[in-house]
């Protein structure tokens, strides 16, 4: 009778298995077939650890645009303030590897590696000092390889920074069970695109990113769930690491050290945000800060021309 269960648990495990993989599989194969995420006008920068998708604008002072640390994430949270910031200056933006139309590895992304990356983009590619504007989850790497290499860097301008606390959390055995996890073939996959189905992109959206529902863009989370898939569901191990509190580091020490003008833009709507952003400034008094109304963790789309102006006045 034993016997019996055993291979019938067997052969509803294989099912499950296989019925699983097919899912995945269809979400691989339906998720690009809007194909918003053209890489036509862009270019690849060949890295060491994948190529990068990166885009080159206009004519003026170079300006680096990273978007939010995440594997929904892209380039595209930068489409309403683009054409206007080409009109002074050559504009780059990326895809951060593990996002969009850039490579997504089986490796585990740390701080330390964007910092590598967005060093290397800037030595090799842009191949002069420049001025960056990040937002986000993003922030602490920038300004980590600001402090690493601080002539790559003009100004540095942060919308909605990171929490130096949340910052500080580092990887352990509870966190490294769930990366191992998520970074598993089928059942990890499957995982991920639970996580990120199109549903749960759109409550995201809605709940983290505006506080004027009305100004979501109709296609934003078609955007958002085609940059998650793109590579298979690769965007897993990213997200694993994040996760896992592996691109978490203490910037506080660094943040001391920066002699670069760094701008702090923060959002009125967002909860907490100005402690965090007087946490920067006690660290570094030199470190300015404004504030926007009207706008949760994404003004670049929400109050672009506001945030514009903002910009404008510091570049």
């Amino acid at each position: 009778m034993k016997k019996k269960h055993i291979r019938n648990f067997l052969i509803l495990s294989t099912l499950t298995a296989i019925g699983i993989h097919g899912i995945n599989k269809a979400i691989d194969a339906t998720s690009p077939m809007k194909n918003l995420l053209k890489n036509e006008k862009g270019n690849f920068y060949n890295w060491r650890y994948g190529n990068i998708y990166y885009t080159k604008n206009g004519k003026g002072s170079p300006l680096l645009l990273i978007h939010d640390l995440d594997p929904a994430s892209s380039d595209y949270e930068w489409h309403k303030v683009i054409k206007h910031l080409t009109k002074n200056h050559t504009v780059y933006t990326l895809d951060l590897l593990g996002c969009g139309r850039s490579d997504k590895p089986n490796i585990t992304y740390s701080n330390f590696l964007y910092v590598q990356l967005i060093t290397d983009f800037i030595n090799h590619v842009i191949r002069t000092t420049t001025d960056v504007i990040t937002t986000g989850e993003s922030s602490s790497f920038i300004l980590m390889a600001c402090n690493m290499e601080a002539d790559c860097f003009g100004k540095i301008i942060v919308i909605n920074p990171s929490n130096l606390r949340e910052l500080c959390k580092t990887p352990n055995k509870q966190k490294n069970t769930l990366k191992y996890l998520i970074d598993a073939p089928i059942i990890g996959t499957f995982i991920y695109n639970l996580l990120y189905c199109k549903k749960n992109i759109e409550i995201n959206i809605y709940n983290k990113c505006f506080s004027n529902k009305n100004m979501i863009p109709s296609t934003m989370a078609d955007y958002y769930y085609e940059s998650a898939h793109l590579d298979q569901g690769n965007g897993k191990y990213l997200l694993s690491s994040i996760q896992s509190n592996y691109t978490n580091i203490n910037i506080i020490h660094a943040l001391k050290k920066i002699t670069n003008q760094i701008h702090l833009i923060g959002s009125i709507e967002i909860e907490g945000m100005q402690s965090i952003i007087d946490s920067y400034i006690s660290y570094n008094p030199s470190i300015e800060s404004s504030f926007i109304s009207g706008a949760k963790y994404l003004p670049q789309i929400e109050r672009a021309e506001k945030l514009l102006q903002i910009i404008e006045d510091l570049l």
